[in-house]
């Protein structure tokens, strides 16, 4: 089975987003899945232009030439295509969007009813039959701030003709790197992470109590806030000294 896995943070591997990715891909590659990861920082993928080039004067080809060329064959070949980003506003991360817009050249203009419901037609057929994978991570405590992202990723599967196949949410992901590096017991969630590698390639799905201990209250609301709080007062006051010493100096 063969994976593409998109990692959307900026951060790319040293993100609190990439925590959770990291023993994911593990788990799928020691169940046999052929892995293959990219981080959209280091691709130049350029926002669609909206001039349909793709589905007349050259059909399946976007005129702009950057690396969506290379990408758009690897996500026709995909078994499984694994999103991973952190929660922007609401939404996926920037460079994610462009990757997702991008990704017309493999629908065709034809519209056609599914399911009682109007989609585009797919150049690409070998995609059917395949499911699309979300992993995220969250600075809100709350698991609902996900609900905006699973909306959107569950009608990218609808658009494209594959199905939601689970996904991996992290919510008031930045304790977790602290606590792990405190020596904390939150190795559970990583070990979670990687079970449902494992199980999304040789059952087919994720368990849902899997799931749950990915996305389990690490400490307290209000512990959090205290914590996020104090974190980023701590920022601001060094830069603040910071200014005070440069300013002095001059």
């Amino acid at each position: 089975m063969n994976v593409l896995a998109i990692n959307g943070s900026p951060k790319m591997d040293k993100g609190q987003t990439s925590l959770i990715l990291t023993p994911f891909l593990e788990g799928m590659t020691e169940a046999g899945a052929s892995v293959e990861l990219v981080y959209t920082k280091e691709l130049d993928i350029s926002p669609c232009q909206g001039e349909f080039n793709c589905w007349l004067k050259t059909p399946g080809r976007c005129f702009q030439n950057d690396d969506m060329q290379g990408l758009l064959p690897k996500l026709s070949e995909a078994d499984v295509w694994v999103f991973a980003t952190p929660v922007y506003v609401d939404g996926v991360s920037g460079p994610t969007k462009n990757l997702l817009d991008r990704m017309i050249p493999l629908a065709q203009p034809f519209i056609e009813l599914r399911d009682g419901h109007c989609y585009h037609s797919w150049r690409e057929r070998t995609m059917k039959g395949g499911r699309i994978v979300l992993v995220s991570n969250c600075g809100y405590w709350e698991m609902d701030n996900f609900d905006p992202l699973l909306v959107h990723m569950k009608a990218v599967c609808r658009n494209v003709g594959m199905a939601f196949g689970g996904a991996l949410l992290r919510p008031h992901g930045p304790v977790l790197r602290r606590m792990l590096r405190a020596g904390e017991p939150v190795t559970d969630v990583l070990d979670a992470a990687k079970d449902c590698g494992r199980q999304l390639i040789l059952d087919g799905e994720m368990a849902p109590e899997t799931l749950a201990v990915v996305g389990r209250e690490l400490e307290p609301l209000d512990k959090y806030l205290d914590y996020l709080n104090a974190r980023f007062q701590n920022a601001l006051d060094e830069l603040t000294t910071d200014k005070a010493a440069s300013s002095g100096s001059s």
